[in-house]
């Protein structure tokens, strides 16, 4: 392969001179074109009308954001894998078993591998591949007893007790799914198990070692240790208080309790106030007093006593009716052993199973058996591995050369009836069809942005009808009007897949559509004054109105009113203060008078060939500089700002100029040889008013020249 001496071939697209990548061999010599020279640097994996999973593989160091190098890798390996780099021109769905290049040791092995996932599916006879084929892990290691994950499953063994053990494994050490979609285990989950087995045996058998010791109530320790826990703090403040009351008998029935704690309930159902009674001592305080253990005892904490008796204090004391706080600490003692055997409890997760089934699991040889059977399913890690490359390959068969005319050249875009990978669908509104919608991820910085674009954009909140599912939209209007577009309106959304979205618009960012557009707009902002100014007056008006017929209905502050205005006389008019002013107006009107008649008579003094001509020039006049702002700004909206806020580095112009403005957004046209009935029920009948004053207008022009020519008229210059 000439790397060095490729001829290129350029054409000029949008302003930009981009490369054609029309051969193989332009695909084999794409490493050498110099990124300068390619429209993007960098595009991100989401939001794009591309399979996702094929960006994934793409993006090799997992970014999000595929880069120029990426490209190159992945093209570099499809061609080195494809017996001609032809076949990736077609981005044919199916993907052809002949096309693999078996000369080489790495295409044998695809080969290979794909006449295994042919057979796993039960297509052994089929000569092609599609994604959804080798996509399909599951079905196609589901019936593999292995499949080189390192992962094995309750099928992975004739073993009726190895696959109880897998459960039980799964239950209290975790699971993996596999490849064939199964719930399994790995050399991991394994040994986590076997160490918790092992640590618990070890554990339990500390209590058959020093039984006595851990366990000095038997088989009711653990009863009552949770009995002493309970009774613990509550023992200890009745200790406390009643050693207080040795040192001040003065303070012993404030230690007892307080005559206003048991007001507060005695007219309560007592049954219901236990809570509140468990706050009282535990039993009467006196100095130096024993824990009374069968009468004197708070009836809240009665039944817990009697119980703890019976299970620790009478096997320790022999049915003593009290115990002192010496003795109570003996209690307290008694059960170091065992609170701190429980503390040092490891291997816990599999406590359920039982001593007996831990340590039948840990005299066995379950432990090699499982770990057999991860390294035979291991040893199939490299053919498994392989299978998982065939998707690659017929992925990167169908998707690389979408990719890289939508990167490079950015060929889809400016070609008719195709789409570029960013264009997201067509929204419809106002009796146009918009093509040039892309995906919005961040609203803020893609405003931002925008804005630099040049083009009319109308961003929209959309919600799918079927899925529920929300995103947001930008559209470029890029032809017709702007008339009736607003915020708030509601347009149809319709995604690449032709499902239907609500699409509402949230923000316009105002440019230029079209010159037409431009040449109109002057009269529409006069025409949208003159309406605010009328709506104002009448607004003025209607409220004078309106406080003039209130007052009226009131009658009290009208009256008022008159009253003031006949103490209070109105001063006299002052002639000479209005003397300028009626002079000023009358040199205004004098002048806009002399204006207009110049006007007419210089143009009734024309050639009648010649005032078309005028009539053409004042227009030009008033709309010439908006449509020559129009047709600069038309010509250099750019496409490149957008897709920026949504991650691309563009690295050339994408220009949308008015011809190429004209096909990204279609207008509602009839359909050829439509029949159109043009008796309107509902249209005025009466003569229009708008021919009339032009004909009228005319009529006057006519009589005022001939006035002027024969003398009856006479006017200044």
């Amino acid at each position: 392969m000439s790397q060095n001496n490729h001829i290129w071939s350029f054409s000029t697209v949008g302003g930009v001179k981009r490369v054609n990548l029309e051969t193989g061999n332009d695909l084999q010599n794409l490493e050498n074109l110099d990124p300068k020279l390619w429209t993007a640097l960098s595009c991100p994996v989401n939001d794009l009308e591309i399979d996702r999973k094929t960006l994934d593989i793409i993006d090799s160091d997992k970014d999000g954001q595929i880069r120029v190098p990426e490209v190159i890798v992945a093209v570099n390996w499809i061609i080195s894998v494809l017996k001609s780099p032809d076949y990736l021109l077609k981005q044919a769905i199916d993907f052809p078993l002949e096309a693999i290049n078996n000369e080489t040791e790495e295409g044998k092995i695809l080969l290979n591998s794909a006449k295994i996932i042919l057979k796993n599916l039960g297509k052994e006879d089929a000569t092609s591949l599609t994604v959804e084929e080798t996509s399909d892990t599951e079905k196609i290691f589901a019936g593999s007893k292995f499949n080189g994950d390192g992962i094995i499953t309750e099928d992975s063994s004739a073993d009726a007790e190895l696959i109880a053990l897998i459960n039980e494994i799964m239950s209290y050490a975790g699971s993996a799914t596999d490849r064939g979609g199964k719930q399994g285990i790995t050399a991991d989950n394994i040994a986590a198990f076997i160490d918790s087995c092992e640590k618990y045996s070890a554990w339990y058998a500390q209590k058959e070692t020093d039984y006595a010791n851990i366990f000095p109530y038997g088989e009711n320790t653990e009863s009552a240790y949770q009995s002493f826990l309970t009774l613990k703090s509550k023992v200890s403040d009745f200790f406390i208080r009643c050693r207080l009351a040795a040192f001040d008998v003065q303070q012993t029935e404030i230690l007892n309790l307080q005559v206003s704690q048991v007001e507060q309930i005695t007219a309560k159902d007592l049954s219901k106030c236990l809570d509140e009674i468990a706050a009282y001592p535990i039993a009467k305080i006196e100095a130096n007093k024993a824990l009374p253990l069968t009468s004197g005892i708070n009836p809240a904490w009665e039944k817990l006593i009697t119980e703890f008796d019976k299970l620790a204090l009478t096997h320790l004391f022999n049915d003593k009716d009290s115990i002192t706080e010496a003795e109570w600490n003996k209690v307290e003692d008694s059960f170091n052993a065992f609170a701190k055997w429980k503390s040092e409890k490891d291997g816990a997760a599999v406590e359920p199973m039982g001593i007996e089934r831990v340590r039948a699991i840990l005299a066995g040889t379950y432990k090699e058996q499982l770990n057999l059977l991860i390294e035979q399913d291991k040893a199939l890690e490299n053919e498994a591995n392989n299978i998982i490359q065939v998707d690659k390959l017929v992925r990167y068969h169908r998707d690389i050369f979408t990719l890289i005319k939508n990167f490079v050249t950015f060929f889809d875009f400016y070609s008719k009836g195709s789409k570029a990978i960013f264009q997201a669908g067509t929204l419809y509104i106002d009796q146009r069809s918009c093509d040039l919608c892309v995906k919005v991820r961040d609203m803020s910085k893609h405003t931002t942005l925008a804005s630099f674009s040049g083009m009319y954009l109308i961003y929209c909140d959309c919600k799918s009808k079927t899925t529920n599912e929300k995103m947001t939209i930008v559209a470029a209007l890029t032809n017709g009007d702007i008339d009736n577009l607003m915020v708030g309106r509601n347009a149809l959304f319709y995604d690449r897949k032709g499902l239907d979205w609500d699409a509402t618009i949230v923000k316009i960012v105002d440019n230029p559509i079209s010159i037409r557009q431009a040449f109109f707009s002057p009269y529409r902002k006069l025409s949208r004054f003159i309406e605010k100014q009328v709506s104002k007056i009448a607004a003025s008006e209607d409220e004078k109105v309106h406080t003039s017929m209130t007052k009226s209905i009131e009658g009290i502050p009208l009256k008022a009113d008159e009253a003031k205005a006949k103490k209070e006389p109105p001063p006299p008019f002052d002639v000479g203060k209005f003397v300028g002013i009626f002079a000023a107006i009358g040199l205004a009107i004098g002048a806009i008078g002399t204006v207009l008649a110049s006007v007419v008579g210089g143009f009734m003094g024309l050639v009648w060939w010649k005032m078309p001509f005028a009539i053409i020039g004042i227009l030009l006049l008033i709309s010439g500089p908006a449509m020559v702002i129009a047709f600069l700004n038309l010509r250099k909206r750019n496409l490149a700002p957008l897709l920026d806020a949504n991650g691309w580095a563009i690295n050339a112009r994408v220009v949308v100029n008015i011809q190429f403005g004209n096909i990204l957004t279609h207008l509602a046209e009839l359909p050829k040889g439509a029949k159109i009935n043009v008796n309107d029920p509902f249209m005025n009948k009466k003569r229009p008013i708008l021919p009339a004053l032009l004909f009228l207008s005319v009529v006057a022009g006519i009589v005022l020249y001939f006035l002027w020519k024969y003398g009856f008229i006479h006017i200044r210059f």
